[in-house]
């Protein structure tokens, strides 16, 4: 078998995505819609790139390598000890989320026509963010120590332990069995699996810890490695599909000493065979077939830009955090990448609608593009809206306080009051109080700024100018010595 060409193909596609990638970088894009887009370009389907695959089989198996490396350090990046440690405000955070996201996601998917197994499929892809693209930005926009980080992280968190229990869930749906007892074998065999493999995690990280006593880097390597390719067979064969024996997997190794040790050596793994399974996923999605699911995209995009608007704003309001930290969160959660494309791999596998391929490609797409320009802009989004807020909560206190005041005028114009409050100019010198002309000091800086009649309307201004200037020269700790040239 000759494989030169497909060698040659693969080595300028990925110098493409190199380069498309550096312009994505530009302007804050992550790599995944890159790598796509590369694969889209390449497919058969596409006819734009000159190029074609001899040999695809041998992409597949890499691109499941993809998927399981995926999932692994998923698993590997879990925060067991912050989970565990705040597990109640996490569920309730992270749960309401999903549930807000699911629900609607689930009724969406019988509302653009498809049967009951693709709404489950489509309400999985709507309802999760990407935690890879979520923790990438928050590292890269210098976020990690803003306030509502902890609780977006928390999300994700929450999002992994669901991905988990809703990949054993939908496998067993998929799997295409009518029977009750037959399914309800193979859902006790998932949840069995996953209590056993989190059990593990939790308390067995030192006997785990005792297969990794090496200080040979590439045995190390092969040991981790074929335990995720292991474990992803393992699940495959238990029917919880092989992307959640790799997650499991890589939680109890997580559990270990050597967690960061494995980090070093299994990240540039991912972004490498992760790089495949994008790719792959590009390959096969069918540019003729977008139109037929363009109107589901779009409705789905701004069903998902509302929820996460809504929801953000009542996770933040949930962990006492503001306005501007909740825009932050539906910003960047927004981000929707890897764990749609895999539902949509198991819905192609298991003879499900053939357009929920084309709709979870083109949603990621756009998706993955449109999320981390609102992250990088949530500062900016925030200040207008809540500026544009307070802008009109003033204006309506000013209103309320000028139709107390001429109401309290007309009073004394009648004689029902015998004096208006100070807060309205009254004491002494207010007319009808006896007094003279009022004198307006600053309630800052104690300065007499002169007579109220001094100051009539156009010259408001000047007084705030004088104010102003005040203030900054009371607070200045040392004052400039005047200049000797003058």
């Amino acid at each position: 078998m000759h494989l030169g060409p497909d060698l040659l193909v693969l080595g300028v596609l990925f110098v493409i995505a190199y380069v498309l990638g550096r312009l994505g970088k530009s302007i804050g894009l992550p790599a995944i819609p890159i790598y796509m887009v590369v694969g889209l370009l390449a497919s058969p389907y596409f006819g734009w790139f000159p190029i074609n695959f001899v040999h695809g089989d041998y992409i597949e198996l890499i691109a499941v390598f993809g998927l399981i490396l995926l999932l692994f350090n998923l698993g590997l990046e879990f925060d067991q000890d912050e989970f565990f440690s705040n597990a109640g405000k996490l569920i309730i955070s992270g749960g309401s989320y999903i549930a807000i996201n699911m629900v609607v996601g689930f009724a969406f998917g019988f509302l653009v026509g498809w049967g009951t197994r693709e709404a489950l499929v489509i309400a999985g892809i709507t309802a999760t963010s990407s935690s890879a693209i979520v923790t990438k930005l928050l590292i890269e926009l210098n976020r990690l120590a803003n306030r509502e980080t902890p609780m977006i992280l928390g999300v994700t968190v929450v999002e992994d332990v669901f991905i988990a229990i809703y990949l054993a869930i939908v496998s067993v749906v998929l799997s295409g069995e009518t029977e009750i007892w037959p399914v309800v074998g193979k859902l006790v065999i998932s949840f069995v699996f996953l209590i056993v493999m989190f059990a593990v995690a939790r308390w067995g990280g030192r006997v785990v810890s005792r297969l990794f006593r090496t200080k040979d880097d590439e045995l190390f390597t092969i040991l981790f490695f074929g335990l995720a390719i292991m474990f992803g067979g393992l699940g495959e064969i238990l029917g919880v599909t092989d992307a959640i024996g790799a997650f499991l997997i890589g939680l109890v190794l997580g559990a270990t000493r050597y967690r960061n040790r494995i980090e070093q050596i299994a990240i540039p793994l991912r972004d490498v065979f992760g790089a495949f399974f994008f790719l792959n996923f590009g390959l096969g999605l069918d540019p003729t077939k977008f139109p037929e699911v363009i109107l589901p995209v779009v409705i789905a995009v701004v069903m998902t830009m509302t929820l996460n608007i809504i929801a953000g704003q009542f996770v933040a309001w949930l962990n006492g955090l503001g306005p501007q930290a909740g825009i932050n969160t539906a910003a960047i959660l927004q981000n929707r990448g890897e764990f749609a494309l895999i539902l949509a791999t198991l819905a192609l596998a298991a003879g499900l609608d053939s357009r929920i391929q084309p709709f979870a490609g083109l949603y990621v797409l756009i998706m993955a593009i449109m999320g981390p320009i609102l992250a990088v802009n949530s500062e900016k989004i925030g200040a207008v809206v809540l500026r544009t807020k307070k802008k009109q909560a003033v204006a309506k206190a000013r209103s309320a306080e000028a139709a107390e005041a001429i109401a309290l005028m007309e009073g004394e114009s009648r004689g029902e009051l015998d004096e208006i409050p100070a807060a309205y100019g009254g004491g002494p010198g207010t007319p009808g109080s006896g007094g003279g002309a009022v004198s307006v000091v600053d309630a800052d800086t104690g300065l007499d700024l002169g007579d109220e009649d001094d100051f009539a309307e156009p010259d408001r201004a000047n007084v705030d100018r004088l104010i102003e200037q005040a203030m900054q020269q009371s607070d200045e700790p040392n004052p400039r010595a005047r200049d000797s040239e003058y």
